[in-house]
């Protein structure tokens, strides 16, 4: 059965004239959903009870399980959600200074293989659905809302790739950004991909105002290369044509993730060719401490170096931040705690 989440307002809306009911029906159920937060059609008193039976027959009002959170001592949350077909997904809501930013994921596993990244450790299963997608930020909404936390940032960059399953991941923003879904700004949700050229050109040509990021994490084809298969199929001229047609066609500033592994891509040389790469954009470079997976032999670059990192490319009119670690004291990276649960089940 098709999940009620799945649809965004428009869908919902024709759906219901199809069959027999109002237009502003439609407005009445995402109400329930996104601002009442119901769990259930027979909560949604203000329907008529043939349509609340109606969307009883043809729709799922399910929510995902949770099978484990973990919280860290900086307040970070990690979920272990159980889906209806008992695939495990996970979902991490992170506390920053302008906001709390939850962590999607968009695939039951992931095919770009990175070779640092725990994610990888688990070949994709299937995509996830839009309704998949919103049951993340929404249960856990409903669960940190008894703290007086609001989930105001998404970050579409958990487990998978989110232009291999582009469809669904921009039916998803949309539902969550819309005014009676959970109304988060545009400039609020971010995309990261590991670098599908066709999907960063498709996505440039939507004109929306969503943020895209990119997961770069070597500043050349060679090492690129080696720790991300990706850039065998789409080398770093491809991706940077393709972040230059994106460019051309919004106003909108990248952001290009650089995880720091030590001794791998911390280099004076991988520096000075990052400041090379980015000098053609209006780009912020995020560098992110590495959260160690046992499985995959890298270490995080030590503090001293990264700032030094940083030092270098703010004075060399990089924009960039140094992120904090988040979550050392739990699972945090993407794919850990799920590996860690399947492997003891």
């Amino acid at each position: 059965m098709i999940s009620i989440y799945d649809l965004n307002l428009e869908q919902l809306t024709q759906v219901l004239l199809d069959n027999g009911f109002k237009k502003y029906n439609a407005t009445q159920v995402f109400q329930w959903l996104y601002r009442q937060k119901v769990s259930s059609f027979e909560e949604m008193s203000n329907l008529s009870k043939d349509l609340r039976n109606w969307l009883e027959e043809n729709y799922s009002c399910e929510q995902l399980k949770i099978i484990q959170k973990q919280v860290s001592q900086d307040g970070t949350r990690k979920y272990l959600f159980e889906l209806k077909d008992g695939s495990l997904i996970e979902s991490v809501l992170m506390h920053y200074d302008y906001g709390n930013s939850i962590c999607v994921t968009s695939q039951v596993g992931c095919n770009m293989a990175c070779s640092f990244c725990a994610s990888g450790l688990m070949k994709k299963k299937r995509d996830l659905t839009s309704g998949e997608m919103v049951l993340q930020v929404l249960d856990v909404q409903k669960d940190v809302e008894a703290e007086g936390i609001r989930v105001s940032h998404i970050v579409v960059m958990g487990i998978g790739e989110p232009f291999d399953n582009y469809d669904n991941v921009l039916n998803f923003c949309g539902i969550v950004n819309h005014d009676l879904g959970l109304g988060i700004g545009a400039r609020h949700i971010t995309i990261s991909t590991c670098g599908l050229v066709d999907g960063i050109r498709r996505f440039a040509d939507e004109h929306v105002q969503y943020n895209l990021a990119i997961s770069l994490h070597a500043p050349n084809n060679e090492l690129r290369s080696k720790i991300m298969p990706v850039n065998k199929a789409y080398p770093l001229e491809k991706l940077m044509d393709a972040l230059k047609y994106y460019a051309s066609q919004n106003n909108r500033r990248l952001s290009f993730e650089y995880i720091l592994l030590k001794d791998i891509n911390d280099t004076d040389d991988c520096l000075r060719q990052l400041i090379e790469l980015t000098k053609d954009f209006d780009v912020y470079v995020n560098l992110i401490p590495y959260n160690t997976v046992d499985e995959n032999g890298y270490s995080s670059t030590d503090y001293k170096t990264a700032m030094t990192f940083y030092d270098k490319l703010m004075s060399n009119h990089v924009r960039c931040t140094l992120r904090q670690k988040h979550g050392d004291d739990i699972d945090a990276a993407c794919g850990q705690l799920r590996s860690k649960y399947e492997r003891s089940h």
